[in-house]
């Protein structure tokens, strides 16, 4: 009988590790067959999905209460599938709390779990280690700092690097043969995430950012990356263009020729800010939540930045605006006062190099399916 591994992802992100996993682990061991949750890149790597990222994809505390019954009925179909299949292998992929639920029962069902991307302990809930613990046999890390972290807890650990190294590239396609940007234009590129809880919130305000930007400067175009299952028609029924002066972008090699081409992005905090880094792009990174969410949050967490990109580099490269200082008014007036002083978007340009030095050389793919490997032949990992 061939061999099962169930691999959960519970957002695009997410979804694109995954694939990466697979698609590597296959050529390691070709007979293994694969199901669980997941998006277009797992189902194109060869997944069987049962329930599709879109299903999922909620962010911060009220969306998560509002969606708390369809969640778990999904947690439901998830556990009933490996109490039916039972895998030789749970892989979780990011997306913490529903997936440590899920490693929790898999553990009482006897599957061995592997956990891809830590749980930002160092940032907010340390406590979550015990939990891990109980019911992970092992955690690959994409940050070598946080290896530590599990190995004064006794949790099997290694550090596999960052997929978004090998990734991240300069596009084939340049924005300028994408989009038809005249040598004398500059581009603002717009991210505004992809869950929906934060394209409620950060469309509305792009819009009137790019307006007021428009006004000031009649000569800027703006352009949009879309996230996998997002197209302009879901965005213009949160918040309609109005004659803006916008193109679309869509797909992880649109995304990069956005960043690579813009002459600043005005982008959601997240893992698309890291890519933006290795592309060496000038951005403003914003985030705004629910208010009730962000009242617990800033009680919980811990952390000078906010963005990943500023995170990975122990420094503020690019600034941050969160909740009120993320406004139409202040992002529209920094963004156009570093685009009137190109000199300062060279210095940011220069100061993001450090972002690939740190994130390593690569091959994160590989190596978390040799992690998966081990498990799946060995029952845990060779150096413990």
């Amino acid at each position: 009988m061939r061999r099962h591994v169930v691999i959960c992802a519970g957002e695009s992100s997410g979804d694109a590790l995954g694939a990466g996993l697979v698609r590597e682990l296959a050529i390691l061991e070709p007979e293994v067959r694969y199901s669980g949750m997941g998006g277009a890149q797992m189902r194109d790597a060869g997944v069987e999905t049962l329930i599709d990222v879109e299903e999922l994809a909620v962010v911060g505390l009220v969306d998560v209460l509002v969606n708390y019954p369809r969640l778990r009925r999904l947690f439901r179909r998830m556990g009933t599938h490996l109490e039916s299949d039972r895998p030789d292998l749970l892989v979780l992929v990011d997306y913490v709390e529903f997936n440590l639920r899920l490693a929790a029962h898999a553990r009482r069902l006897g599957i061995p779990v592997l956990f891809y991307v830590s749980p930002q302990l160092w940032a907010w809930r340390s406590g979550r280690i015990r939990r891990i613990q109980q019911c992970v046999d092992a955690m690959a890390v994409l940050f070598p700092f946080e290896t530590e972290i599990y190995e004064r807890a006794g949790v099997p650990v290694r550090y596999v690097g960052n997929p978004l190294v090998d990734r991240v590239q300069e596009p084939t396609v340049p924005l300028a043969e994408r989009i038809a940007v005249a040598e004398d234009e500059r581009v603002v590129g717009l991210l505004p995430g992809s869950r929906s809880g934060e394209l409620k919130r950060h469309w509305p305000l792009l819009l009137e950012t790019a307006r007021r930007m428009h006004a000031e400067d009649p000569s800027l175009r703006f352009a949009v990356a879309l996230a996998p299952g997002v197209d302009s028609s879901r965005l213009d029924a949160l918040a309609p263009r109005d004659g803006l002066p916008i193109s679309f972008v869509s797909g992880e090699e649109g995304a990069h020729a956005l960043m690579a081409g813009a002459d600043l992005l005005l982008i959601a905090s997240g893992t698309a800010t890291l890519e933006a880094g290795l592309l060496q792009a000038p951005m403003l990174v914003f985030y705004r939540m629910g208010g009730f969410s962000h009242a617990v949050f800033s009680r919980l967490v811990r952390l000078e930045n906010i963005a990943l990109v500023n995170i990975v580099a122990g420094e503020r490269l690019v600034p941050e605006y969160l909740q009120r200082q993320a406004n139409p008014e202040r992002l529209a007036s920094d963004a156009l006062d570093l685009l009137r002083h190109p000199e300062r978007l060279g210095v940011m340009r220069e100061s993001l190099a450090s972002i690939r030095e740190r994130l390593g050389d690569g091959g994160a793919d590989r190596r978390i399916a040799e992690m998966a490997r081990e498990l799946l032949n060995e029952g845990r990992l060779s150096d413990y």
